[in-house]
């Protein structure tokens, strides 16, 4: 499936902003199955761009400064994605929770995505509790990786009300599991806390869903808008398999991954400085349009 996405962000301040220096995380990274075939970054009415070093995890990062005073700010990001990625099927060769921690708890990877960078808590992603007994339940260390893995996304799917009003961008895991609601951010999170308390490495990635259903289908929750999901580490052969607990499906042809971090604050779509005062509006719209 080849994409076209577009998405743009939008701010106004009651006031002239006088300096803003940000970091923007918008292009889609070259991943298994999905290949960035051409990228546009648009930043209006202009300023200083210049590419940067991730942080942590694995995205592109761009590096933008504005040194004139601006009452709006348009960042515009356009690129022509394929993706071509199977649907993950559980198998009963399929490595073992036990396993796949052993396998992490041994790796002497150094890489942005190497799988012990993913066992531990994260600034976002603290141990609880509660959310780790919960997710224990389907978590069997003698149960095969992929089986596990989608069977916990569907339960958070089932279990969870999809509600923007329950949580805020810095709502933390714990809360949204005791509210038994949020959105897609929240149920990454939760599973991902319930991953790693079970000592399996899981990442967080974000990027879009699919504007268009395919014929006949439900709209998936989470289009036009930016998304989250999860991705386990399977060990070296199978590599990193993603769910997303949101919609209680695969990672496959409707996701396209933008970046992979330990939680939210490693990949942010923009985040950054801005010297001023007065009241700020955002608006953001995205738009991925399938173009087979």
């Amino acid at each position: 499936m080849r994409y076209a996405i577009r998405h743009v962000t939008r701010f106004a301040y009651a006031e002239p902003v006088a300096f803003a220096r940000c970091n923007l995380r918008l292009q889609p990274i070259d991943w298994p199955g999905q290949t960035v075939e051409d990228y546009r970054l648009t930043v209006l009415p202009g300023g200083r761009t210049a590419p940067a070093r991730a942080q942590a995890g694995l995205a592109h990062v761009t590096r933008l400064v504005i040194e004139q005073s601006v009452h709006e700010l348009t960042i515009e990001s356009a690129a022509n994605v394929t993706v071509d990625r199977p649907i993950p099927v559980p198998e009963a060769g399929d490595p073992t929770l036990a396993e796949i921690a052993a396998m992490a708890r041994a790796s002497r990877d150094a890489s942005p995505l190497s799988p012990a960078s993913y066992l531990y808590p994260s600034p976002r992603i603290a141990f609880d509790e509660p959310i780790a007994d919960w997710c224990a339940e389907e978590l069997d260390p003698q149960r095969g990786c992929r089986e596990a893995a989608i069977a916990l996304a569907r339960r958070i799917q089932r279990e969870f009300a999809f509600d923007p009003a329950a949580t805020l961008v810095d709502t933390p895991p714990a809360e949204a599991f005791a509210k038994r609601g949020g959105v897609c951010q929240d149920f990454a999170q939760i599973m991902i806390s319930g991953l790693r308390a079970a000592g399996l490495p899981a990442a967080y990635a974000s990027g879009y869903l699919r504007t268009l259903p395919p014929p006949g289908e439900a709209r998936l929750v989470g289009a036009d808008a930016t998304h989250a999901w999860v991705l386990l580490w399977c060990g070296p052969d199978l590599g990193w398999i993603g769910v997303d607990p949101t919609n209680g499906i695969w990672m496959a042809t409707d996701h396209v991954i933008v970046a992979v971090g330990r939680d939210y604050a490693d990949i942010a779509p923009i985040d950054g400085v801005v010297l001023g005062f007065g009241a700020q509006e955002m608006d953001v719209s995205v738009d991925v349009a399938p173009q087979d």
